[in-house]
């Protein structure tokens, strides 16, 4: 097998001495692979993803991440949070500014890029998840829902190589639910994806992994039965370069119910 993307190797952490969340974790992100993250409550999911983003600092363990090991320094880890986008739990956490377009339009005029380029952008990766004219919507006086997918415009709008999603179905409707887990599944991104509900994760991911009290206990494969509820795979590339085609009756604005 290829070098994994992402590699976490017997790590463990906790947030006050003598009480480790994580007991020597081991978890591997092959390249345009998607792991399912499932366990209760408190057993460390949420913890695992900010570690290896490098938001957590583990007390023992080695993380890998694109071919090379990763140190604790805060630097080692801004070309990783350059190549790896991630969606929290708590979509407040990362919606700060006040309009839908600045908030999308952040991401990518940090790493750089020209304003008109990072609007073009924000306008395709909005029109990619169903939020065509959301552009000078106010942020916080969105619905739940429309904030996690403003939230996801803006992880996309960074073209990652690889998503770190936490719950991205908690709190959203059932209309909601459908856009976000019909675009998981035609994005070939690399992508490791927290959620509770387990019929979402065998649909959308090609393992599950199970985490509980601290350590991963089982990983098994799966048949993805929802796989062809999106014709091919769309590349948010493709949607910078006007060369996307998304069908409509999958991806449809908020507030419009599919028949």
């Amino acid at each position: 097998m290829s070098e994994p993307l992402l590699a976490l190797r017997d790590i463990v952490f906790g947030y006050e001495p003598g009480r480790p969340v994580l007991q020597r974790c081991s978890l591997a992100l092959h390249r345009g692979e998607k792991i399912g993250l499932a366990g209760p409550n408190g057993s460390g999911k949420s913890t695992l993803l900010k570690i290896m983003m490098g938001l957590l600092r583990p007390q023992l363990g080695d993380r890998w991440a694109f071919g090379r090991m990763r140190r604790a320094t805060d630097d080692d880890f801004l070309e990783v949070r350059r190549r790896v986008g991630m969606l929290f739990q708590d979509v407040d956490d990362q919606l700060f500014c006040p309009t839908v377009l600045e908030d999308v339009c952040f991401g990518p005029l940090n790493l750089g890029m020209g304003r008109a380029e990072a609007v073009r952008r924000a306008a395709a990766v909005l029109a990619l998840v169903g939020l065509q004219g959301f552009e000078e919507r106010v942020t916080f006086r969105l619905s739940e829902g429309e904030k996690r997918l403003v939230a996801l415009a803006g992880v996309l709008a960074m073209e990652p190589e690889a998503l770190l999603l936490d719950e991205p179905l908690a709190g959203l409707d059932r209309d909601a639910a459908r856009r976000v887990s019909r675009l998981i599944r035609a994005l070939p991104l690399s992508m490791v994806i927290v959620a509770h509900d387990r019929d979402f994760l065998a649909e959308s991911c090609d393992r599950i992994v199970e985490l509980r009290g601290g350590r991963i206990t089982r990983s098994r494969p799966e048949t993805r039965t929802g796989r062809d509820s999106f014709p091919a795979p769309v590349r948010p590339v493709d949607c910078f370069r006007g060369t996307a085609s998304l069908p409509q009756a999958d991806l449809f604005r908020p507030g419009e119910e599919q028949t």
